[in-house]
């Protein structure tokens, strides 16, 4: 070692002389004119680029003891290892070589290292783009998106004045009767955006279409039966003046009760998850004939394998229009609507059976599938045995330093919650739990009273992750990290939505190889400033009309 430090030494002053000394790819150095009085010494290749590389990124045994990242000013990119920081006004190419606090963390020595992947913005994105675009004349009013009177009224009773970006394209694509495909990141906004115009063209076809409904009119599908409890409230809201009937139906409740809701007369919105709507359709219970509107919501998760087959059943039950005209008329098809936070996988292959591909408007924030740059992201390099003794810490310095702050707590498995809850118990630490295995009398009201901030703490499978509206939520831990970048951007999304007092941070324990693997790719990302890889964007090639991105 000693003498390869000594090697190393000579070698790095050699490349430092001045012009006097020449070096050549093959390893020479020899001064000119004289070649037959100087010694030849021989530097290879490799050594060569390698010691260059040592200069260039600042590591131990070169004399830059800094990567050149960071500069006075706001950093992006903050670690345990100062020379890895990186200021927010850098950015790397896809050329460029990244370096990474997460490169070595599939090793165990990795332990107690960490980054910081610092807000970049003081609000969520979604207003200042808002506030320019209203400057230049660009958002529009509820009024003038040809909303009825009814709507904008019960809009001014919940305090909300003016649409979102996101509302803004997205109502307007509807309220011309296109089938529409939103995807936008979390808070932006989506459920206000189907349910208006849904609203409005049941009042507006009630005439033609009332006298002879056997079924609802309008169809609102959720992966959960917390997100379909959700989705009611904000839809009664609204159809307060309008008389509509608004019902629900969730899974884990009897198939009694079920029947009895859906026999209570004519439904104009129905909200359901899957596999109950799957078990009243094959009971003969309710009928899809009727239907006007049909929204798939948080579709990112009805599109995944475990929804999939149900999701595909209701469809072919279901008549969507393939063009503006089929949704007027005595024998008018439904309108579509799919809405997510992520872009579903496979919505292409599935929808194209059902309707048109071309017929789809695809309406896409700009903000899609990247981090959120209003949001503090934190990545802790933990050992297994340490994580929970780490989250316990954590929890109780929380509890001292900001008393009544909303905690959601990540875990991979209805099991591991249980098991958290039990040992939160034995310390004294006030929590709830909600994951699906759960009896759906226990799962009754979990939410809502975490909303309500009777509970802080709340243990959580990805059940929680998907739409609920979480605003008083400040922390999300990820106590198991998740198993893919799309969960990762939902559990994220839990915080710095729209309308929350404080834009919240995300602490990520990393423990397994495949979770270092998406950390690199987070990372990365972070660095280069782009959109997360492997997350799809499109529909297919060229086969829908695309609104511009927003």
């Amino acid at each position: 070692m000693l003498a390869l430090g000594c090697r190393c030494a000579r070698t790095r002053a050699l490349l430092k002389e001045g012009p006097g000394v020449r070096f050549s790819v093959g390893g020479a150095a020899q001064a000119p004119g004289d070649d037959d009085r100087l010694p030849v010494i021989r530097i290879p290749q490799r050594l060569r680029l390698q010691l260059q590389l040592q200069e260039k990124l600042g590591r131990p045994g070169s004399e830059a003891t800094a990567v050149r990242l960071a500069r006075p000013g706001r950093l992006l990119i903050v670690g345990k290892r100062p020379q890895l920081n990186q200021h927010a006004g850098h950015i790397f190419s896809k050329f460029d070589q990244v370096p990474l606090v997460s490169k070595g963390w599939k090793h165990r020595k990795a332990a107690g290292d960490y980054f910081v992947i610092n807000n970049t913005r003081t609000q969520p994105p979604v207003l200042p783009e808002e506030e320019a675009a209203e400057v230049r004349g660009k958002v529009r009013s509820f009024s003038s998106l040809g909303l009825c009177q009814e709507l904008l009224d019960a809009l001014s009773t919940m305090g909300i004045s003016r649409p979102t970006m996101v509302q803004a394209h997205t109502v307007a694509a509807l309220m011309r009767r296109n089938n529409v495909l939103c995807a936008a990141e979390t808070g932006s906004g989506k459920t206000l955006s189907y349910l208006l115009p849904l609203m409005h063209t049941l009042i507006s076809d009630r005439a033609e279409t009332e006298a002879d409904c056997d079924g609802p009119r309008g169809l609102v599908l959720v992966p959960s039966r917390e997100l379909a409890d959700q989705v009611r409230e904000v839809a009664r809201l609204l159809a307060n003046n309008l008389n509509l009937n608004v019902h629900t139906i969730g899974g884990g409740r009897g198939i009694g009760s079920v029947k009895l809701i859906l026999s209570q007369g004519p439904i104009d919105l129905l909200i359901s998850t899957p596999g109950i709507l799957w078990k009243a359709l094959k009971r003969d219970l309710v009928s899809l004939y009727d239907l006007t509107y049909l929204v798939l919501d948080e579709a990112d998760t009805l599109f995944d394998e475990s929804f999939v087959g149900l999701l595909e059943d209701i469809l072919h039950q279901t008549q969507i229009a393939s063009n503006v005209s089929e949704t007027h008329g005595v024998e008018r098809k439904a309108q579509l609507v799919v809405t997510g936070a992520t872009f579903p996988g496979g919505v292409g292959k599935l929808l194209s059976k059902v309707t048109d591909l071309g017929s789809i408007a695809t309406i896409k924030s700009k903000g899609l599938h990247y981090l959120m740059p209003h949001v503090r992201q934190k990545f802790m390099k933990v050992k297994r045995t340490d994580k929970l003794s780490d989250l316990l810490q954590m929890l109780k310095e929380l509890n001292a330093e900001k008393p009544g702050i909303g905690i959601l707590v990540f875990c991979n498995s209805a099991a591991t919650v249980n098991w958290l809850g039990y040992v939160l118990e034995d310390h004294a630490i006030k929590h709830a739990r909600l994951q699906g295995n759960m009896q759906a009398e226990k799962r009754s009201g979990i939410f809502s009273t975490f909303q309500q901030g009777l509970i802080d703490v709340l243990l959580c499978t990805d059940i929680a992750s998907r739409g609920l509206d979480t605003q008083r939520v400040e922390i999300v831990i990820n106590y198991d990290f998740p198993p893919t970048l799309c969960d990762y951007i939902h559990r994220a999304g839990r915080v710095g939505r729209v309308g929350s007092k404080v834009l919240g941070t995300v602490v990520s324990f990393v423990t397994h190889p495949w979770d270092v693997e998406l950390v690199q790719k987070i990372e990365t990302s972070a660095r280069q400033k782009v959109m997360l890889p492997g997350l799809e964007s499109k529909i297919s090639k060229s086969e829908s009309k695309n609104v511009p991105d927003l």
